[in-house]
């Protein structure tokens, strides 16, 4: 077990000064195939574009050149940071679990980079597991009674929306709230947008049809609600 936290490329004094060539290429080696499994575990059950994946695939061979090229040179550690800074501010952050698999890849790289390609192996499994048992159970996700829908109903502008569908929204909503005022059509239409829940399953039909009703028969729509951006 002591060997997979052992360096490949020695103690960490001779690290500074030397690489050998059959330690570098097996460091070489496991950053590209443990880079494939980071992006195997990024893709499972994800949206995601070929662009961003072939990127997360290839981002600890990078970092792990990097590290072994500035390895005990304080210099070029000081200027590859500042590349890095450079880098960071020129890109766009992603969502959550981006920026999670960004930092998995980055630590792979660091670890291979340094010789530790066991500690990086054990980091890429574990995290890789972890990830399926979080993503295929239901931890994390909304209680059922939190869902919720996003009604828009557009009125003409001569109507007195204020209370006008409290009735009807009460008797098929638990909760109901108006979130947003608007007006369309050069002012000639207004919309209100709530966020409800409903009562029961099966009554969104009823329920429009009665809005129907009282907003003469202009568009209404229900649906789920616009969801914020996911980010760390």
């Amino acid at each position: 077990m002591d060997a997979l936290f052992t360096s490949v490329l020695g103690t960490t004094e001779s690290a500074m000064t030397t690489v050998t060539t059959a330690g570098f290429m097996w460091c070489t080696l496991a950053s590209i195939v443990l880079g494939l499994v980071c992006a195997l575990i990024y893709m499972y059950k994800h949206d995601y574009s070929k662009n961003f994946v072939v990127t997360l695939a290839l981002m600890p061979v990078i970092v792990q050149m990097v590290i072994t090229l500035v390895n005990g040179n304080l210099g070029a550690g000081v200027a590859v940071m500042g590349v890095f800074n450079l880098v960071r501010f020129r890109s766009i952050a992603g969502t959550a679990k981006d920026i999670g698999s960004v930092f998995l890849a980055m630590a792979i790289g660091l670890a291979t980079g340094m010789g530790y390609i066991g500690v990086a192996a054990i980091l890429t499994v574990v995290v890789g597991v972890f990830n399926i048992i979080y993503v295929t159970t239901p931890f994390g996700s909304p209680r059922e009674s939190a869902k919720k829908k996003q009604l828009k109903i557009t009125v003409p502008e001569d109507l007195e929306f204020e209370g006008a569908f409290d009735e009807v929204l009460a008797n098929y909503t638990a909760t109901c709230e108006l979130q947003n005022v608007s007006t369309s059509n050069m002012g000639s239409l207004y919309q209100l947008e709530y966020l409800v829940s409903m009562k029961a399953d099966g009554l969104e039909k009823r329920m429009i049809d009665e809005l129907r009703c009282l907003n003469g028969n202009l568009k209404i729509s229900l649906g789920s609600p616009q969801m914020k951006r996911e980010v760390l």
